[in-house]
């Protein structure tokens, strides 16, 4: 199986595609200021204890108070409190942890007014990032992510992945960790470290250590909150998560991030580097590698699959629903259970796809086609359980019910990506009159005179359809050659294969699209 990294790069956001053989799997879209990702670490503030919740209130600088649960605060509470006071009191030099008494692990059944207080500095760790109208979710378990392993300040546990088959690899990586690991810290061993030498998990349990310890340097308790451990960007998050031996290439259309992403290879996988490259092409990348197209197909209320097949996905507070339907297929010579069956099996791929391209979370229900026999039910939740293999969200997935409703549970820790496929159209505007074509491009020629006469903008861009932009560029003496002796500027004409046809936006020299 091939993979490839698309990456396109705006001066608003960063949109992350993941192909595997070509096939649109995962979009995610982060903006470039974006704030309390998963992973984030912070010294934050108790605003509040809610007995009645067994939970408290967190200020970590959101709008809306983070939430953190009792049972989230981590048995070794204790001893991460005194950590954090030792660091604020002695201006950073906090105690070293393999020489510190490990404080008793908190009641499990405990009350939160017994360890938290209002007004108490607490160090947290986002879980979930704010989601509709809910603030960030924390945990005070403290872990951080590398490539090969995960540290666990204040634990002396080492836990395996579970996705390592091999018994022998097993011991084999729980041995070498344990030799390896300084005292109270604890590590989990991720999959992609199967037969792993040793100078490469201690190279990076030493570099893990160190970006613990230093982040301490400075503490003071003056500016709370304060973000005291930067999660990686998403970009490169994805990349130490998914990047194997199957993946062939990373394209990515803006320098800086081109260099940023070569270096990180260069640290956690060097023969690898060579597969970053750098776009620079006049045409969108999204459009260059068919994702804008995938985008506008797969997203939406139906989304088509097989032969005619089609699901339909509806949202709701509570849960997400998932109805296949087998639409106007017909084949000869089968079955309505053996059709019934192909369909089902057909639709726990596209299913599967779509719970990580949308990053659906919560509660799934899918309304299979019904099928009679046990043995086929069986089939296609075996089919489901391959499917979703592949997904690294954590999921639990029911067998089908004698309604042949299957149930899915998929972890969610940032909003779901959302993405509106049914446009207005771009002639009336939903009004249903249409201006005359004739005065198209006079009312692209009056933003133009607008745009330099009156905003003094220098340098412009205009972006439209590729028909528009064929229109203006056509002939010798151009529509576009004649707004260049009139304005006494060059105007790059640019097409963009997403845009409606009469759709049109200028951009500044910046890359900045310019507000009407």
């Amino acid at each position: 199986m091939s993979t490839e990294l698309v990456i396109d790069v705006t001066p608003s956001e960063i949109a992350i595609a993941l192909l595997e053989n070509k096939q649109l799997v995962e979009l995610n879209k982060e903006k470039r200021n974006l704030q309390f990702a998963v992973g984030d670490i912070y010294l934050a503030r108790v605003k509040r204890i809610m007995p009645g919740l067994n939970a408290a209130f967190v200020d970590v600088g959101y709008e809306k108070d983070a939430f953190l649960h009792y049972l989230d605060l981590g048995p070794q509470f204790r001893t991460l409190n005194k950590y954090v006071k030792s660091a604020m009191t002695k201006k950073g030099k906090a105690l070293a942890i393999p020489k510190m008494k490990l404080e008793t692990d908190i009641d499990k059944n405990g009350k939160i007014s017994n360890v938290l207080k209002g007004g108490q500095l607490v160090l947290v760790q986002i879980a979930k990032e704010p989601i509709s109208t809910k603030g960030p979710r924390l945990s005070s378990e403290i872990s951080i992510a590398g490539r090969n392993i995960v540290l666990i300040p204040f634990s002396d546990k080492v836990s395996i992945s579970q996705k390592i088959s091999s018994p022998e690899e097993k011991k084999r990586l729980k041995r070498l960790v344990e030799s390896i690991k300084p005292k109270n810290y604890g590590v989990i061993v991720r999959t992609v470290a199967e037969g792993k030498k040793v100078a490469v998990l201690d190279a990076e349990l030493r570099g893990l250590v160190k970006k613990w310890e230093t982040a301490f340097d400075k503490l003071t308790g003056e500016v709370v909150p304060k973000l005291v451990i930067s999660e990686l960007n998403r970009t490169s998050a994805m990349l130490r998560d998914v990047l194997n031996v199957s993946f062939n290439h990373i394209f990515v259309n803006e320098d800086t991030v081109y260099r940023e992403l070569r270096d990180y290879i260069l640290t956690i996988a060097p023969e690898k580097e060579k597969i970053v490259k750098h776009f620079d092409k006049v045409e969108p990348i999204f459009d260059h590698y068919g994702v804008d197209k995938q985008i506008k197909a797969a997203f939406g209320k139906t989304v088509s699959f097989k032969s005619g097949a089609y699901l339909i996905i509806e949202h709701t507070e509570a849960l997400h629903v998932i109805d296949v339907n087998s639409g106007n297929r017909s084949k000869l010579g089968e079955d309505q259970e053996s059709n019934a069956l192909e369909v089902n099996l057909a639709a726990a791929d596209e299913i599967a796809r779509q719970l990580r391209l949308r990053d659906m979370g919560g509660i799934i229900v899918v309304d299979f086609i019904d099928m009679h026999t046990n043995e086929n039910k069986q089939r296609v939740y075996e089919k489901m359980k391959e499917a979703m293999s592949a997904d690294r969200t954590k999921h639990n997935i029911l067998p089908l019910s004698k309604f042949g409703l299957m149930q899915i549970t998929r972890q969610r820790v940032r909003p779901e990506l959302s993405i509106r496929t049914v446009e207005k159209c771009p002639t009336c505007k939903g009004s249903g009159e249409v201006n005359s074509s004739v005065l198209f491009v006079d009312d692209i020629e009056n933003h133009i005179s607008f745009l330099i006469n009156e905003a003094n903008h220098k340098k412009l861009t205009l972006k439209v359809h590729p028909y528009i932009a064929g229109y203006i560029k056509q002939g010798i003496y151009s529509t576009k050659v004649k707004w260049f002796f009139k304005f006494k500027k060059n105007i790059k004409v640019e097409s963009v294969n997403s845009y409606h046809f009469l759709e049109f936006h200028f951009f500044d020299n910046d890359g900045e699209i310019i507000k009407d």
